[in-house]
């Protein structure tokens, strides 16, 4: 008869490191990069960190608090230095403002979720930082240059999450053609303004994100803000 073994104290565990909040927000991280942000829970993350979900509300309120801060950990890849663009403001400006995007794209349900998280990280902090003072350089007022910001990450956001979920749907290929077909289908003389437009309509994707970028500059250094809106 094997000699029976013999029992482990749990004293003689080591013992499991203190959390953090830094800890809790680079195992989300490391989940969301494995399995996606469906599996960044509170639930998810205690099983993780071998505890209670109880004791990670004492460092992230909430999921929603939770994605936020996973969102700016992501944000600290963003290249703010614009290497490679020259020295001109506009250049360096949609070079950081495409970093970002391309940031949010290899991520697409974090890129939906930044549509409506709000983080306030020091990563976030570093790119509003970053594209205030590129869009400044433009001699624009101060208002203009406040507001314009919203809309250039809005932007930014919005085309990160529809290009990275376009890339990740089995069926994306085939809307595409199907809408192209409707397009170029479409009877002249009831649909006058798009055969008019065509090819051009659905033409160019590679360069649309840039020009969309350049659009909004002109747009927000052109477009005083309207008085007594500004304060």
């Amino acid at each position: 008869m094997a000699p029976r073994a013999e029992p482990v104290s749990r004293r003689a565990r080591p013992a499991k490191p203190a959390l953090s909040r830094q800890w809790i927000v680079d195992t989300a991280v490391r989940i969301l990069r494995s399995e996606g942000l469906a599996k960044v829970t509170m639930r998810r993350l205690a099983q993780e960190l071998d505890t209670g979900p109880a004791s990670l509300y004492v460092y992230v309120a909430n999921t929603a608090e939770l994605h936020a801060a996973v969102l700016d950990a992501l944000l600290g890849e963003v290249d703010l230095s614009a290497k490679g663009a020259g020295d001109d403001w506009r250049d360096q400006l949609v070079a950081v403002l495409t970093s970002y995007s391309l940031t949010l794209f290899e991520h697409p349900q974090l890129a939906r979720s930044a549509l409506v998280a709000r983080p306030s990280g020091p990563h976030y902090l570093d790119l509003v930082e970053r594209v205030l003072d590129l869009l400044a350089r433009s001699g624009a007022p101060r208002e203009q240059v406040a507001w314009g910001v919203d809309n250039l990450l809005q932007y930014a956001t919005a085309t990160a999450a529809e290009h990275a979920t376009q890339r990740h749907t089995p069926t994306a290929q085939d809307d595409w053609h199907a809408l192209t077909r409707a397009l170029y289908d479409v009877d002249e003389t009831t649909h006058p303004a798009i055969t008019a437009h065509l090819p051009e309509l659905i033409s160019g994707p590679e360069g649309r994100v840039a020009w969309g970028f350049h659009v909004l500059i002109n747009g927000i250094t052109h477009t005083p803000i309207p008085r007594g809106t500004a304060r």
